[in-house]
């Protein structure tokens, strides 16, 4: 399927510091959007400001990274889905941590970002190999479960069954249902329910 995520690979972007919740990630007055297009552009707005161009978000060499690298407890906090939107919207495809908060792990799954752990030594390692080299590759791949950026290779964890729901592409509940429309048409035509109006009423 064209849903399967197997490999993501491209330039790493850190992030240092533990329990960076959702609203740090996307603050509450972003939310009214109407869609979540345009929120890219505004994640971590606070810390940004507050940094004045020195945040990672902000610095010319980690513009375009698709991996972001993380620490303890990341997207805890509120459960709004416009976090991982944010983030997805910025260009970040994978996420590679030593914990995820559970609501936010389960939204970046249905949109297809896996969020991969591994403990904190390797973490730190990870953080300061993309700093001193920010042009690196760095390569989350779910069929070895690697990751590997530049000369340095280590294993990473993901739930079996959010690994395999990635793999096999069945992460995507939209693709799933346009998929089997036909099925679905087949299945819908049986049910009395949904051809009520074709039936006469006495």
């Amino acid at each position: 399927m064209v849903s399967e995520v197997k490999a993501i690979s491209g330039r790493g972007i850190s992030l240092v510091g533990d329990d960076i919740d959702t609203d740090r990630i996307i603050p509450a007055r972003f939310l009214r959007c109407v869609t979540f297009d345009g929120l890219g552009e505004h994640v971590f707005a606070d810390d940004r400001a507050a940094l004045k161009g020195e945040h990672a978000f902000d610095q010319p060499q980690y513009q375009g990274a698709k991996v972001l690298v993380v620490n303890r407890n990341f997207g805890c906090g509120s459960s709004r889905e416009h976090a991982p939107q944010a983030i997805a919207k910025w260009g970040i495809q994978a996420l590679v941590g030593e914990s995820f908060a559970e609501i936010f792990f389960g939204n970046c799954v249905a949109m297809g970002i896996p969020c991969v752990t591994a403990d904190s030594t390797i973490i730190k390692q990870l953080q300061e190999i993309i700093t001193a080299n920010p042009q690196a590759s760095v390569t989350v791949n779910l069929k070895t479960m690697q990751v590997q950026c530049g000369d340095f290779s280590t294993p990473i964890s993901i739930g079996e069954g959010a690994k395999n729901m990635f793999v096999s592409g069945t992460w995507d509940a939209c693709g799933q249902l346009v998929a089997h429309a036909e099925q679905i048409r087949a299945t819908a035509a049986k049910l009395p329910y949904l051809s009520w109006n074709e039936v006469g009423v006495s």
